[in-house]
């Protein structure tokens, strides 16, 4: 009985690696955060495991019947959208439960979107904090204002439709002048990722319509800043 936490691609299908689909095709059951994107990935690989829902707004709800599933010899496999989870995605929780209850986790290595938009950022990446995505409004402001000091590069994860909100918010608390790294689309044909300041890349994305998952590399502040 044990619970993988397998990562799935965060755009080509054809970054799956072997072992995550061995892993797939063996456990007892998979929990994924929308059985309905997962399934098109299933289908590609031939996997036909049973899926069951299992995400942010279930997750409370059923942790102790997927515990009691893993305790009775089943072995589970949690799946997100894209990416690894725990990653801004459900799995943490799950994660904490089955470790008090001495059961064996496993995470696979695999995709997760922060690390290729971190190294193709060009910005410093032996000290760096990951901050996930911001508070949408209550305490939005505060926490900008706290990463004005921050000396490490940072990694937010933004919506495309607020990214060019997020970009205006930088611009005022940390000035234009900040290096900054923007990657959507990692992996998939449109790929791409916009580098330069905090100024140059507003304007940028601030004249075309922004698609896809965004992730954020924020520059540090400097000595000169």
């Amino acid at each position: 009985m044990r619970l993988y936490l397998v990562p799935t691609p965060v755009g080509n299908l054809g970054d799956m690696t072997f072992r995550a689909v061995e892993v797939l095709k063996s456990v007892d059951l998979i929990l994924a955060e929308d059985t309905r994107t997962s399934r098109v990935l299933m289908q590609h690989y031939g996997i036909t495991t049973p899926l069951q829902s299992y995400h942010i707004f279930n997750e409370h709800q059923i942790v102790d019947q997927i515990v009691d599933k893993i305790l009775s010899g089943m072995d589970i496999a949690v799946v997100t959208d894209a990416g690894t989870p725990g990653i801004s995605d459900p799995g943490f929780l799950l994660v904490r439960e089955v470790v008090k209850h001495d059961i064996e986790v496993e995470c696979l290595p695999g995709a997760t979107a922060f690390v290729p938009a971190l190294i193709d950022s060009g910005l410093p990446c032996d000290r760096f904090v990951f901050e996930g995505f911001l508070p949408h409004k209550k305490g939005r402001q505060t926490k900008i204002q706290s990463l004005a000091e921050e000396t490490r590069t940072m990694i937010i994860y933004e919506s495309p439709f607020r990214l060019v909100k997020l970009l205006e918010q930088l611009i005022e608390v940390l000035g234009p002048e900040r290096q900054v790294s923007v990657s959507r689309e990692i992996s998939k044909l449109h790929a791409e990722t916009a580098r330069g300041t905090l100024q140059e890349v507003f304007d940028h994305f601030n004249s075309k319509e922004v698609k896809g998952e965004i992730v954020v590399i924020l520059a540090g502040k400097s000595d000169s800043d």
